[in-house]
């Protein structure tokens, strides 16, 4: 079967009309798939005559799902860091009012070159938070991101764990000229190459971020995969000062102001589990408290229906015991004489 007619074979295309004629149409057609911001919709659509289509999936179990649910709402706006105009987004929670003070989880990036401020639709676990805790989320695609040009994605050339660690420091702390953030209660938290980002924050930023979760964290970069790490940083015998300097296992005293979680799988291929194993043995040494959650066969993506569950529970208690706010103490009243 044609590559196509394998797409469309997965699909759920509705009863009126058979993959054969969906194919036919691909015929001077054109394919759409629609991200956001609203529910994602696939379409096809005639290139001679605009008002020919179909819909191939318009997600209407999920829209309406979406519909009865207390959504968040979303802005975006740029920061001025370094010469650079970067862009900032923050998921508010429905009833946000700038009068009150709102606590903060800010989401790291997974890779250099990827993008996390988009308009695409977006549910996951860090939606609970925004929804159910009043957490505002924020996203930012400071120097290494991608799609804005040659020159901010190459800043991060032989400078790995440094301009970005700058860059989202920067953004948290122009949030924090807002009323509404308060200060008291901010969270970070990254997988793989953004749990990489989050620890050397966390290391670096002392007294700043209340807690911090990193999943599959890459801790030193040679461990990781040589096609990568030589790529930006050169190759390990030659630049050994370059790789020292980005090693997350170095002066981690920074650690002991913040709450840690560790969560790995033990078959990740992508992230070896040393990674986390290494990081252990010197926050030990460091006198560092943190927490460890392991998923046994497990890989870089936790797959099974019951781990994930168990993760995403995970890491939302963590954060919801982390970023509750605390009742303020009222004092004494002094006990009347007799």
């Amino acid at each position: 079967m044609p590559v196509v007619g394998r797409i469309f074979d997965s699909m759920k295309v509705d009863g009126n009309i058979t993959v054969e004629q969906v194919l036919k149409l691909f015929c001077g057609e054109l394919l759409v798939r629609v991200r956001g911001p609203d529910v994602p919709v696939v379409s096809v659509h005639s290139t001679s005559n605009t008002a020919k289509f179909y819909i191939l999936e318009n997600n209407a179990v999920l829209k309406e799902a979406v519909f009865k649910k207390k959504n968040s709402r979303t802005e975006i706006k740029m920061l001025h860091i370094e010469d650079y105009e970067l862009p900032l987004q923050l998921s508010l929670p429905k009833d946000f009012t700038d009068r009150n003070q709102y606590a903060l989880l800010l989401i790291i990036d997974e890779a250099p070159g990827s993008q996390l401020v988009t308009d695409k639709f977006h549910i996951d676990w860090d939606s609970v938070l925004v929804n159910s805790d009043n957490v505002i989320v924020a996203r930012f695609d400071g120097r290494g991101s991608g799609f804005q040009g040659l020159k901010i994605l190459q800043e991060v050339h032989r400078c790995l764990g440094s301009v970005e660690v700058k860059d989202q420091i920067a953004a948290v702390e122009s949030l924090l000229k807002q009323p509404f953030i308060d200060p008291k209660r901010l969270s970070i938290f990254g997988k793989g190459y953004g749990g990489y980002i989050t620890s050397m924050i966390l290391k670096s930023s002392e007294r700043l971020f209340k807690c911090g979760a990193v999943v599959a964290p890459i801790t030193d970069m040679k461990l990781y995969a040589s096609a990568f790490s030589e790529r930006y940083l050169g190759i390990p015998s030659k630049e050994e000062n370059t790789y020292q300097a980005s090693s997350v296992l170095h002066n981690l005293h920074g650690l002991k102001e913040a709450d840690l979680l560790i969560v790995h799988g033990t078959a990740d291929t992508k992230v070896h589990f040393q990674h986390s194993a290494e990081l252990i043995k010197h926050l030990i040494k460091a006198g560092v408290n943190y927490t460890m959650q392991i998923y046994p066969d497990e890989g870089h993506n936790i797959a099974s229906e019951k781990s994930k569950y168990h993760l995403y529970s995970t890491i939302l208690g963590f954060f919801s015991a982390c970023l509750k706010e605390e009742a303020p103490i009222l004092p004494q009243e002094p006990e009347e004489d007799e």
